[in-house]
């Protein structure tokens, strides 16, 4: 039969030229209609169809029997497939990557795997992403924290460079928060960056805090720190506060909801003008934000896996001058207009 002997003979090709397979099935599919179609129009007895061979019968059943056995093939790839595919990760569990990356913290005693679950489980947001948040932010998302909100209106200038470590030099004249995702999406992408290109004010501030576990201030104004603390008071969150000026920087817990202070127990009044120079009035060195903000990062982390004691009720100072670092113990106000009526 001439129309099988061609079959085998395109197949034969095929294999021997190491085409791909649906090329090859896709020319045997031609070769097939081809013969079907001939013995469709042309008459019985037709020299064409007796060389060919076979019967319009023999030829349909042929490709039955073709398209049954691709189809028990595709069925049989699609089980294999499934079988060998891993089942989808609960929520809270880690990927072989993610065990990896954070297998220096669940070797740690007081971590563990229990509290790199809590990181990962974690809602932080940072108010500023600037010489503190920078450290902050950097060693939160290296850390696994899982969703990191960062708030800031200001964009990248070349003055920042000196000990905005989040940034770079391209990253000039773009908004801070964006240079930020984009910095820590490259650091870790297991983690959700959610940027707030805006100024925390009275109006915002409830509803960005509500959806975060702890908030962390690293702002560079006496005003939005008093707000954040304000805000964080009336919703029942812990506030990590910061503040560095020329060489000396100063950190502590703030969480009057659990017997801690609120800032303004400690700092109760605005500095007027002039008392209490910014960064850009004053100088900073480089390197202060740094050691500050990795504290305030490492208390974060305390605070979030319950890891030793953390800084409620403490005040630490570091002067980075003389290298020196002392702790101040500070209680609640009960006199305090911000936090003075929870009990």
């Amino acid at each position: 039969m001439t129309g099988l002997v061609l079959l085998a003979a395109l197949l034969a090709l095929g294999l021997a030229l190491r085409a791909p397979g649906r090329i090859v099935l896709s020319m045997l599919g031609l070769l097939w209609a081809g013969i079907v179609l001939v013995h469709l129009l042309l008459p019985e007895g037709n020299p064409l169809r007796a060389t060919l061979g076979g019967s319009l019968t023999g030829w349909l059943a042929l490709g039955v029997v073709a398209v049954l056995v691709l189809a028990y093939r595709a069925m049989l790839r699609a089980l294999r497939a499934r079988a060998i595919t891993p089942p989808a990760r609960a929520e809270g569990t880690f990927s072989e990557a993610e065990l990896d990356r954070y297998a220096r913290h669940i070797l740690l005693r007081e971590v563990g795997g229990p509290g790199q679950r809590k990181l990962k489980a974690a809602k932080v947001l940072v108010v500023g992403a600037g010489g503190l948040g920078s450290p902050v932010l950097l060693y939160l998302a290296a850390a696994g924290v899982g969703t990191i909100g960062i708030v800031d209106d200001d964009a990248v200038s070349s003055s920042n460079l000196q000990r905005q470590v989040l940034h770079r030099d391209a990253d000039i004249g773009k908004p801070k928060v964006f240079s930020a995702e984009a910095a820590l999406t490259a650091l870790n992408p297991f983690i959700e960056i959610r940027p707030y290109n805006r100024r925390l004010t009275e109006e915002n501030a409830a509803g960005l805090i509500a959806d975060y576990d702890l908030v962390i201030d690293g702002c560079d104004n006496f005003e939005t720190r008093h707000l954040v603390n304000r805000a964080c008071v009336e919703a029942g969150k812990p506030l990590l506060s910061g503040a560095i000026t020329q060489w000396e920087g100063q950190l502590s817990l703030y969480d009057p909801a659990r017997g801690a202070p609120c800032l303004a127990c400690v700092f109760p009044v605005i500095p007027a003008a002039g008392l209490a120079p910014s960064c850009a009035e004053a100088g900073v060195m480089g390197a202060l934000p740094g050691i500050v903000g990795a504290m305030m990062a490492a208390e974060a982390i305390k605070e979030i896996t319950g890891a030793g004691a953390t800084l409620r009720g403490r005040l630490v100072i570091h002067d980075a001058l003389w290298g020196e670092s002392r702790q101040i113990a500070v209680k609640r106000d009960p006199a305090c207009k911000i936090c003075g009526a929870i009990h």
